[in-house]
């Protein structure tokens, strides 16, 4: 690509990045919070979730904000850093899984549709049923070759329905304030009198859920290629992130206003549907249902971006085998669209055999994209600890960006072990035959397929696919 093909790509300006992070992360998570939390903990639970949760990411957000700053040469952030920083095995990791996990991510957004519809649609039942797979399956497609048509074009749709999704979740707020009863928000304060898990329990059962509803913190930091400004990507990411944590958090909050935890636990996702309309009547639950809808598809187009993204650049760097840097005439990675839309034609179907598939499909949605978090938080603190691009600095503003990169890789680090051992194994069950496609590029570059301790990151992730296969045929691990 020329110079002037490149600086013709970059026409995003800061809104534009702004909205891919918060289109990337308002999606179905936020539809599933009252539950999802009701389930969880009581109001105070929820306050400890959010506030770890928040300064958690917040942490990650900033570390993907100096990332921009410090290595402004390396683009699709997540995968770029981890290779940047420990090799190519585990950039491969870190693009292999953060594509993965935006393909299962994509899945859950489909059943959380169908579910809607289910309830005044039967056959569609919890979104798992053959003919919520069968419409879903006609949707992939269809997204598929919107895409195709090119990434600037998706990227002005996705602001436009950034914009109209967003309006319905503060609708939802605003209206639930006149409704809220302080009784019931003391009520559910604690958990409820019926509730007996430790608070420890209480918050460590959301942190999946809370890791879910903030993927895509990266969005603008995947599309860096395209800003305006190279400044512009950290600014997206911090200002897209404090908003949705806003948003997240209130939705929570007001529902323990509204509803007793008992039965906020037990009703029907998308929650916040049922929410509304026992506070404002049966248009509520329409008003919300068609929120979701936009909101879902919106964020389904965002992620199918940053996914093929990810695969593109891969291939560039040679990564990836090279026929998955292949593009169309509209410059789009037709080759890795193909195959983000055929890994999630795959997961969908296995939602078939699922008893709850859209919980399934966000907790390893979540437990996959972890990982590359990890990665990228932990290069970032390397940089600090090393002191590489810190030359120019005063000594207290690297002492500031160590402390929040250490901050993020210890929160990253702590979410991978909250989410136990189950979704570990089945994550490695998606990680270890995508090192075929690292094996085919190597072979392409007439290069060593492994060297010294990718040896035994290997093993790791095979023996650790095989546990996870064995668990499913025993029964130990369900989907």
């Amino acid at each position: 690509m020329t110079k002037t093909e490149v600086d013709s790509t970059k026409t995003m300006p800061l809104l534009t990045l702004s909205a891919m992070v918060v289109g990337s992360m308002v999606g179905a998570g936020v539809f599933s919070l009252p539950r999802n939390f009701g389930q969880a903990t009581g109001g105070f639970g929820a306050l400890i979730a959010w506030t770890i949760a928040g300064t958690g990411m917040l942490m990650l957000a900033f570390v993907f904000q100096t990332l921009a700053v410090r290595k402004p040469e390396l683009d699709a952030g997540v995968y770029a850093y981890a290779k940047a920083g420990f090799g190519e095995y585990l950039g491969f990791f870190s693009a292999f899984g953060y594509w993965a996990s935006a393909c299962v991510g994509n899945v859950s957004y489909w059943v959380l549709i169908k579910s809607t519809l289910g309830q005044v649609l039967p056959i569609f039942g919890e979104g798992n049923t053959v003919p919520a797979v069968l419409l879903s399956t006609v949707f992939i497609w269809a997204f598929h070759f919107m895409v195709l048509r090119g990434v600037q074009e998706a990227a002005a749709i996705n602001k436009a329905v950034t914009i109209a999704k967003v309006v319905p979740i503060l609708v939802f707020i605003i209206v639930l304030l006149f409704y809220f009863d302080a009784g019931i928000f003391v009520d559910n304060f604690w958990g409820g009198d019926a509730y007996s898990e430790s608070l420890f329990d209480q918050v460590r059962s959301t942190m999946l859920v809370t890791v879910f509803v903030f993927l895509g913190i990266e969005g603008a930091s995947v599309y860096s290629r395209y800003a305006r400004r190279r400044a512009d990507v950290g600014r997206a990411t911090v200002l897209g992130f404090l908003s949705v944590l806003a948003i997240f958090a209130t939705v929570t909050m007001v529902s323990f206003g509204i509803m007793p935890r008992e039965q906020l636990a037990t009703i029907q996702q998308p929650s916040m549907s049922p929410v509304f309309e026992s506070a404002v009547g049966s248009w509520g639950a329409w008003f919300i249902s068609i929120g979701l809808i936009i909101s879902v598809l919106g964020a389904y187009l965002a992620w199918t971006l940053m996914a093929a993204e990810v695969l593109y650049v891969a291939a560039a760097d040679d990564d990836m085998p090279s026929f998955l840097g292949r593009v169309n005439n509209h410059k789009v990675p037709v080759v890795a669209m193909i195959f983000t839309s055929v890994l999630i034609q795959l997961v969908l179907l296995t939602t078939l055999f699922s008893d709850d598939a859209f919980t399934f499909t966000l907790k390893l949605c979540s437990s996959l994209a972890l990982v590359p978090y990890l990665l990228a938080a932990a290069y970032a603190l390397k940089l600090a600890i090393t002191r590489e691009t810190y030359t120019d600095l005063r000594p207290q503003d690297r002492r500031r960006e160590l402390v929040i990169a250490a901050v993020a890789t210890f929160y990253t680090t702590f979410m991978i072990l909250a989410a136990g051992l189950e979704f570990l194994l089945l994550s490695f069950i998606i990680y270890a035959p995508g090192t075929i496609l690292f094996v085919l590029a190597r072979r392409e570059r007439g290069k060593k397929y492994f060297q010294g301790w990718e040896v035994v990151l290997l093993v790791v992730s095979i023996v650790a696919a095989i546990a996870g296969i064995i668990g499913l045929a025993t029964g130990s691990i369900s989907i």
